[in-house]
């Protein structure tokens, strides 16, 4: 059965679409998903399930907007594919926490580079279905705009690091 990482777009970011945890993993319970857990409060849970990845995708999306009131956008990997994510990070020099993975339903669009806005000191490389951020100055002071990325969400590449582990353990 296969191993998944789901990533929530926009949960207890900032104080905006707040989603307890544990009640995530319930309700991923009660979708007959095995093997549950959650990682740290920003909306990432680890799982197992017969289901293909759009199956899985729209189970989860269809039951966090009947409990939000609204669409929440979730992102789905397999556990290979949370491992290449983290190998295929272009800045493996970079310490874990200034390097952003930004993950995408689908492939980054072609003039994503083009399209960037504001950028300073940030570097910015496009992956399979992620947009990789180099964040030297932090990202809370950075300007940067990615046109791209705004209906994805991202993980510093210390989260994906953790995921793909919990991942590959299931």
């Amino acid at each position: 059965m296969p191993a998944y990482i789901a990533l929530l777009r926009a949960v207890n970011v900032g104080g905006t679409g707040k989603l307890p945890m544990a009640e995530l993993k319930a309700m991923c319970e009660e979708e007959g998903f095995l093997a549950v857990k959650t990682y740290i409060a920003s909306g990432n849970v680890v799982f197992t399930s017969k289901l293909k990845e759009q199956a899985v995708k729209a189970a989860l999306e269809s039951r966090l907007e009947a409990y939000a009131g609204k669409p929440v956008g979730v992102m789905v990997r397999t556990a290979a594919e949370m491992a290449a994510v983290l190998a295929d990070n272009p800045f493996p020099d970079a310490p874990g926490n200034r390097v952003v993975a930004i993950f995408l339903d689908a492939a980054p669009p072609k003039d994503t580079l083009a399209a960037v806005r504001h950028q300073g000191n940030e570097e910015v490389r496009l992956g399979k279905r992620e947009i990789y951020v180099r964040y030297d100055d932090g990202m809370a002071s950075s300007k940067l705009v990615i046109p791209a990325a705004k209906a994805g969400t991202g993980r510093n590449i210390n989260t994906v690091e953790k995921l793909a582990e919990m991942a590959a353990v299931l």
